[in-house]
């Protein structure tokens, strides 16, 4: 996992990744609302951080500890959010629409990817989880 600390969170929120997603990650907390859960999720991908993931995944829809653990750290390098509906802090269900996209090394030029999800999310125990995409 890296060691980022002043410099800019990988969810594009432009704060320290210390006041941003790095608060969630590294304390336990949990994210406030549905679409500060999904760019701490983001970033847990970019920093392959299978342990938070796992933790923010609902337990009936989430993978394996390990296969997360394989799946290692993503080459994301962007993240646009297009829609939020609900997911706020006095909600119990909420869906975040992005836009993320990845360098894929394996294609002839380097291409850039874009991988673009609605993402659900609920409330369990007072705190947000990831549930599926539609």
């Amino acid at each position: 996992m890296s060691t980022q600390t002043k410099e800019s969170c990988p969810c594009q929120s432009q704060l320290p990744y210390e006041k941003c997603c790095g608060q969630y990650h590294k304390s336990g907390g949990h994210a406030p609302t549905a679409e500060a859960l999904m760019r701490s999720r983001y970033t847990a991908y970019v920093m392959g951080d299978a342990q938070y993931l796992f933790r923010t995944w609902h337990a009936n829809t989430r993978p394996t500890l390990q296969s997360l653990k394989a799946s290692g750290p993503q080459t994301l390098i962007g993240l646009k959010i297009l829609s939020t509906q609900a997911g706020g802090e006095n909600d119990k269900k909420g869906m975040v629409e992005f836009i993320s996209s990845r360098f894929s090394p394996s294609s002839l030029m380097g291409e850039i990817e874009q991988h673009k999800e609605k993402s659900l999310f609920t409330r369990v125990k007072d705190h947000w989880v990831y549930i599926d995409a539609i």
